[in-house]
């Protein structure tokens, strides 16, 4: 079976309208992969930068996969919160980018999103907090129904990803 190591870090969010981030992650893949090692979902602690607008969080990854074929490559899908001096959540953004299919090293950017509630939601977002979340975060990803969403951009997470491939040529992929 051909094998795919992703070594590496989540490094921080930049862009929210505040700080004090934190930010859940997962690995999703298609079902010809299999996990040999690691995890394949994750949380970061709080930063609350104290200068800048960067939260670093330098979260690593490490996880290894088998697979006898490319359908399915591997997709990383990020939450980014936001956690108040009360210890409250509130959702800031959805985020995925998909694995580099070349080995090396990757620095990349993920651009993150939120969902707009009706201008009644949005009010009380203001005054409560919270907002809107996704029923199912697979959405994120398969890209089903995401079209019908009326979004907002917010901030990016930046990640540093190492990709070890091995066995490829064997099932016809040149490295």
């Amino acid at each position: 079976m051909a094998e795919l190591h992703i070594i590496g870090q989540i490094v921080g969010a930049s862009g929210f309208p505040q700080n004090s981030l934190f930010c859940k992650w997962g690995v999703h893949t298609g079902g010809a992969w299999r996990l040999l090692s690691g995890l394949k979902e994750g949380q970061t602690q709080v930063d609350i930068p104290q200068t800048g607008d960067m939260a670093y969080w330098s979260h690593p990854i490490d996880v290894h996969y088998a697979t006898k074929g490319l359908q399915g490559w591997p997709k990383l899908h990020l939450q980014v919160w936001h956690q108040d001096s009360f210890g409250r959540c509130q959702l800031y953004g959805y985020g995925y980018c998909h694995v580099p299919s070349s080995p090396g090293h990757h620095r990349i950017c993920c651009a993150t999103w939120r969902p707009l509630g009706s201008w009644q939601e949005q009010l009380s977002q203001m005054f409560v907090g919270g907002g809107p979340q996704l029923r199912s975060p697979d959405l994120v990803y398969s890209g089903a129904d995401r079209y019908r969403l009326h979004t907002e951009a917010m901030g990016t997470v930046e990640l540093e990803l190492g990709i070890i491939m091995r066995h490829f040529d064997k099932y016809g992929v040149e490295s």
